[in-house]
């Protein structure tokens, strides 16, 4: 292989890792409008059928899956000042972390660490925990 064969290559994996994370953001999207809108329906479509969560809200620790954490969220309604930003995102080939930050989500801090993975090309939410910070 030539020197102009392994910076192609370089230069390859470069724009598909920037890629990944576009594509991961964009994954997140739906379970963010969800904060913002109440709609769990819309926030589901972000997760696999198999995801897990888990994290406690006024001490109270729960383990809903991605259908009972929709319902969750239709339930509390619209969160239409809540802020949020993705903290960082780390990949490595198919498998991926991600942290979001949102505040003022139903009156409540949240920090939420997603795993995720990608099939047939695109990235959805495997597991989740969150953190409610002072209302735990």
């Amino acid at each position: 292989m030539s020197n102009t064969e392994t910076t192609e290559v370089t230069q390859a994996d470069e724009v598909q890792s920037f890629a990944d994370y576009e594509a991961i953001a964009t994954a997140l999207l739906p379970y963010i409008e969800a904060a913002k809108t109440g709609d769990g329906e819309l926030g589901r479509t972000a997760f696999y059928d198999h995801a897990h969560i888990m994290g406690s809200i006024g001490g109270e620790v729960s383990f809903p899956d991605a259908d009972a954490f929709a319902e969750n969220v239709t339930q509390t309604g619209a969160s239409p000042d809540v802020q949020s930003r993705i903290a960082w995102i780390d990949i490595s080939g198919p498998a991926a972390a991600a942290k979001v930050e949102f505040i003022n989500w139903a009156g409540l801090r949240f920090t939420d660490f997603f795993v995720l993975y990608k099939t047939d090309g695109q990235w959805k939410i495997s597991g989740k925990v969150y953190d409610s910070h002072s209302n735990n």
